[in-house]
């Protein structure tokens, strides 16, 4: 997992143009007597500076998670098939931690449990699986996390299951299957970010399970722009990085 978390950080869009900003270093330094070393040089900073622009504009950024949310699947409740069982995937919400946060806090990702319980209450599964270990030692489980506002949010406490010991999205999968097979469940209503449903699908259906995808947190399918958006925000560089981590995944994944 290390690994994996450490190499897409360098194949990020900020972690690509260090690398070559680097590169352009020590071209430098080698080619202090060679002309052709310090044009060369030159060449692989601005090409560094163009990358790192280029991904910290909305514009480029939107493009590419747009392109990624158009894969995800109905947006709508009703377009959903129902299935025996709702699992949503963790990384929406963060477990209580006494005296200073005595309830759990909502991310950016928190619109999957909302829509999970949208679900429920649409009738489209009995159950609610809620897929998430714990991140710090100090917290709960995000799956007991969810299940807290899941519970606030109307689902009852003995309609839902938790998967408390997954860490990454090929646990979440693996450790939701042992838990569905034996109940002899092997179709799912999966609910995840828009972004990363297309991974996540993936990893689901690697466990033997059908899918039927419902995502949910869409950030840039709809969006439109204007002129300010072809200048560099920071937003836009996280949300690349995060792009570009779901697409490296995926073809790990597969």
């Amino acid at each position: 997992m290390f690994i994996r978390a450490f190499v897409a950080d360098l194949v990020s869009p900020l972690g690509t143009a260090l690398l070559l900003a680097l590169l352009a270093a020590v071209l430098t330094l080698a080619g202090r007597s060679r002309a052709s070393w310090r044009g060369a040089a030159r060449w692989v900073a601005g090409l560094a500076v163009g990358w790192l622009w280029l991904w910290s504009t909305p514009v480029a950024s939107h493009a590419l998670r747009a392109w990624l949310e158009a894969q995800a699947g109905p947006a709508a409740v009703q377009d959903v098939p129902a299935a025996p069982v709702i699992v949503v995937l963790g990384d929406g919400i963060r477990g209580p931690r006494a005296p200073e946060r005595p309830y759990p806090d909502l991310t950016q990702a928190a619109d999957r449990v909302w829509h999970a319980a949208r679900l429920y209450h649409a009738g489209k599964a009995p159950w609610v699986l809620v897929s998430g270990g714990t991140v710090r030692p100090v917290d709960v489980s995000e799956a007991q996390s969810m299940q807290i506002f899941l519970q606030d949010l109307g689902v009852p406490a003995t309609a839902v299951i938790q998967e408390p010991d997954s860490l990454n999205t090929g646990t979440n999968a693996l450790h939701t299957a042992r838990l569905l097979r034996v109940r002899g469940v092997d179709r799912v209503i999966l609910v995840t970010s828009a972004l990363h449903m297309r991974r996540a699908r993936l990893e689901f259906e690697a466990q033997g399970l059908q899918v039927h995808p419902a995502p949910a947190d869409f950030e840039a399918l709809w969006r439109r722009h204007d002129a300010r958006d072809w200048l560099p925000r920071a937003e836009a560089l996280e949300g690349s990085a995060r792009a570009f981590k779901e697409c490296l995944g995926y073809l790990a994944a597969r």
